[in-house]
């Protein structure tokens, strides 16, 4: 088990819990009250700082449920936090974009992450073919 020292930016979020079992994704909370019009981009702290360990990288993306409660977008999908933003000042933010007028309370779950391992190094062989099945392209299944 890995262990993440985590500091609160505040007391109004709940504290962070890992539900072994149901999913290996953490639920994040907005950590103040926002109000956004349609089409209004904003960086939504989300109350914590984190030290994750060495070699790990946290994946930050939206709930499933959260375009349908509260209008919004996450505007980069994705985002990544690595391992070197980990001050004591480092918190964490959801940036997004509203695509309707909409009100966002302190600690309503906004988003969600997860840690994986870093990528390994790589190194790329350049070749004049690729010596698979031609599956069709974009999209495609290679079968008609």
């Amino acid at each position: 088990m890995q262990t993440i020292k985590i500091k609160y930016f505040t007391d109004k979020i709940e504290k962070l819990t890992y539900i072994d079992g149901k999913s290996d994704w953490v639920d994040l909370r907005a950590a103040e009250s926002v109000d956004l019009r349609a089409g209004e981009f904003r960086l939504i702290p989300l109350g914590v700082a984190m030290e994750l360990p060495k070699g790990y990288e946290a994946h930050v993306a939206p709930r499933s449920s959260t375009f349908k409660n509260f209008g919004i977008i996450q505007t980069n999908h994705m985002g990544v936090i690595d391992s070197s933003y980990c001050g004591d000042n480092d918190q964490w933010y959801m940036p997004v974009y509203a695509l309707r007028d909409t009100h966002i309370e302190v600690n309503d779950r906004i988003c969600q992450f997860r840690i994986v391992e870093n990528q390994p190094k790589l190194a790329f062989e350049e070749v004049a073919v690729l010596e698979n099945e031609n599956r069709g392209g974009i999209g495609s299944t290679g079968r008609n």
